[in-house]
């Protein structure tokens, strides 16, 4: 991926979505065979599915930073849509800490509290791509 020259700190602004994309990739790599091997007959068949849907979650939403940090090249170097998709990243990397997040902590811990949390990381997971479409719609022909 090429910068122009001059972009300065703005051209590492989606470098960090590869890694944390990888990071978290491979955490739900790792989380999906615990689930598996770990936790099976230590937790309900509800708690198995409740786990299985934070790694899915997790693992797609990995991707999605992945995406994010690749389509920011050529095209997005210095329109607005490599801020959105900036932004986007960040919904997306907030959504897997709190959906999944919470999800493992209800799961591993029978606590009730991280309950709520829940459907504010799936509203980030939305906002996210919907900063990611309107980063589309933006990017240069």
């Amino acid at each position: 991926m090429t910068v122009p020259e001059g972009a300065g700190a703005d051209r590492d602004i989606l470098r960090w979505p590869l890694v944390l994309g990888g990071v978290f990739a491979l955490t739900a790599v790792m989380a999906g065979a615990f689930g598996a091997h770990g936790l099976r007959g230590t937790v309900s068949s509800r708690g198995l599915e409740v786990f299985q849907t934070a790694v899915t979650y997790q693992m797609t939403h990995s991707l999605a930073l992945i995406l994010m940090a690749v389509l920011s090249g050529p095209g997005f170097a210095d329109g607005p849509g490599r801020k959105l998709m900036a932004i986007g990243a960040g919904f997306f990397t907030a959504g897997i800490v709190l959906f999944s997040g919470s999800l493992y902590l209800l799961v591993l811990t029978q606590m009730s509290w991280p309950g709520p949390v829940t459907p504010l990381g799936g509203l980030c997971f939305m906002v996210g791509w919907a900063l990611l479409v309107t980063a589309g719609l933006k990017r240069r022909r």
